[in-house]
This record gives C-alpha cells, sequence and structure tokens, in this order.
C-alpha cells in the first residue's frame, strides 16, 4: 500500500532521515520505532506531505504520492496535538472531516456513527478546553479516522487514556486494519508494540537498522535462552551443554552453548534422575532487542540485569 524508497531529508549539516526504505502492505500494523531524535517525527512529515524529501520517493498504492491530491487517503494523528481549543466539538469534527473530502450530509452522517460508537453523544456542545486529556484524546483519535483513510499515521495515540479508552482505541485499531486500512504505529511502549504491530521498523540517528514481521525478528535475535524447572535438581550442574545465569527454587534460567542442542539438555537432566514440568525458550521481548541495538548491549545481558 504504502512504499517508501530511499528517502532522504537533511537539516543544515545533520541528516533527519538517512536513506531508508521500507513497505507497509495493506491490513498491516506497523510499528515505527526509534529512541528521540532518531528521525520518526520526520520521516512521517515527509509520508504526509508536510515535508518535502531532499531525495527518494513515495508512493502509495504503486503511484507517486501527491500532497494535495492524496492528503484524504491518510489519516494523521500527532504526538502534539491540534484541536481548536474555543471551537465546539462536534462542529470542529464536522469542519476536520470536510476538509478530507467529505461533505456536509456525509461528515454529519460519519461524525455522529464515530461519537456513538465512543459514546461522545454528550460532547457536541463541548469545547476543548473542557475535556480532559484522555477525552481529547478519544476525540483526536475519531477526528483521525471518521473519513476512513487507507493509510492511518498513529504517533503515541494511548497517552493520556485510561486502560477501558486505551482497549477501545486498541479494538478500532485492529478492526480498522481488518477491514483494509494499513496503519503506522509510533510509540516508545514496546509492550504495546508487541500486542499490536505485526511487523516493525527500528530507525537510529536517521538509519534504518531493523525491519521486519515481530516473530521472524525474535527468532533473529534469540540467543539459546531457555527456563527449565526440574526436581530434584542435580547436585552439580556443571557440564558442557549450557551456562547457568539464574536459579530460583527449582526453576534455572540457562544458555544452551554454541554447538548443542535442547534435547541434550534435556537427556542430561533425565539421565540425573530430574522429573521436568517445564522447559521452554526465553525469546527477547522487543524492548531488549531495542536496547541491544541502540546501545550495544547484548540480550542476555539484559535479561539477566532483569533477574537480578
Amino acid at each position: 500500500m504504502l512504499e517508501v524508497s530511499h528517502l532522504k531529508k537533511y537539516f543544515a549539516t545533520q541528516k533527519a532521515v538517512d536513506d531508508i526504505s521500507f513497505k507497509v502492505e495493506k491490513g498491516t500494523i506497523f510499528g515505527l520505532l526509534g529512541p528521540n531524535g532518531a528521525g520518526k517525527t520526520t520521516l512521517i512529515r515527509m509520508i504526509t506531505g508536510i515535508f518535502y524529501p531532499d531525495e527518494g520517493n513515495i508512493l502509495l498504492n504503486g503511484k507517486t504520492f501527491d500532497p494535495e491530491n492524496d492528503a484524504s487517503r491518510i489519516g494523521y494523528m500527532p504526538e502534539e496535538r491540534g484541536l481548536y481549543k474555543k471551537m465546539k466539538i462536534g462542529e470542529q469534527a464536522i469542519y476536520l472531516a470536510r476538509l478530507k473530502g467529505l461533505s456536509k450530509s456525509e461528515a454529519m452522517a460519519s461524525v455522529k456513527k464515530w461519537f456513538t460508537r465512543f459514546e461522545m453523544q454528550s460532547w457536541w456542545n463541548k469545547k476543548i478546553e473542557d475535556l480532559s486529556k484522555g477525552m481529547a484524546q478519544k476525540l483526536q483519535f475519531v477526528i483521525t479516522v471518521l473519513h476512513e483513510p487507507e493509510l492511518i499515521i498513529l504517533d503515541e495515540p494511548f497517552s493520556g487514556l485510561d486502560p477501558i479508552n486505551a482497549n477501545l482505541i486498541k479494538d478500532e485499531i485492529f478492526r480498522l486494519a481488518a477491514n483494509g486500512a494499513s496503519v503506522i504505529f509510533s510509540t516508545h511502549r514496546m509492550e504495546q508494540v508487541e500486542e499490536i504491530c505485526n511487523h516493525i521498523m527500528l530507525i537510529n540517528k536517521g538509519q534504518k537498522i531493523l525491519d521486519g514481521a515481530i516473530p521472524d525478528v525474535k527468532q533473529d535475535f534469540k540467543e539459546n535462552l531457555f527456563r527449565i524447572t526440574a526436581r530434584p535438581l542435580p547436585e552439580n550442574l556443571s557440564n558442557d551443554f549450557f551456562d547457568l545465569l539464574s536459579k530460583h527454587d527449582q526453576t534455572l534460567t540457562l544458555r544452551i552453548k554454541e554447538g548443542h542442542t535442547p534435547n541434550e539438555v534435556l537427556e542430561y537432566f533425565i539421565n540425573r534422575q530430574s522429573s521436568i514440568s517445564v522447559f521452554t525458550e526465553l525469546l527477547p521481548s522487543l524492548n531488549e532487542i531495542f536496547i541491544k541495538l541502540v546501545e550495544g548491549t547484548s540480550v542476555s545481558r539484559q535479561f539477566q540485569t532483569i533477574q537480578s
């Protein structure tokens, strides 16, 4: 649906976005990740037509992106909210829907539908300045999607939301993607990315350093970590098969040494009369992978730090 090729954007001597390419398929929830200052906002602003790239191409459904004609195909919810504080909520929603190309009747119908879905009917004559941060966040999300965009870009969409409303918006993101919308989800909350996204891209210092489906990424960064619960534990755990990382009661966290297999570890415990109730591989979290790539630490070292 979206294809970005060799995109570059420079500010004076700073390379804010330095030769980044990626694709977002139809119906995908795509996580855009990176530390502060990595270039995420600049990249988003080029995709939405706010900035023009210095080099590179942006395609929507195989055609060159034209900010003047294609803006209505995109819904963008920036981290910095842009609502008119003195304007009544219902009027503002209709006004912004019409800016996205809806007729007055279409805008009214869509706003009423979304206000009903999010139980916002009583807000119609309120002003933005009268809303809590969470209420304003719900309204911002509704305004982003009410014109049914093909590409939805959400920058920290759960900020300020209580768990109930966060789940409400999360469910809507899933529904929109299932109906064919492509979603770019930018956040610093790795647990939300693991729960919501199909695919992620990590950028740092303007460059892409990771791009892939979440299960594939975890497999690529696994470090042969396993957890085993066995009774009784062997008295001497020194061996050629694994390194012991931690021990808690009858549960061990271990790393299988290079050249050895999980079956060898199982046989080691079975041959020592241990009854095994748990044996599972520990894949790294996205947070651990993020830290490894940005700071250069190892996943296993991060794991040991968390366990200690």
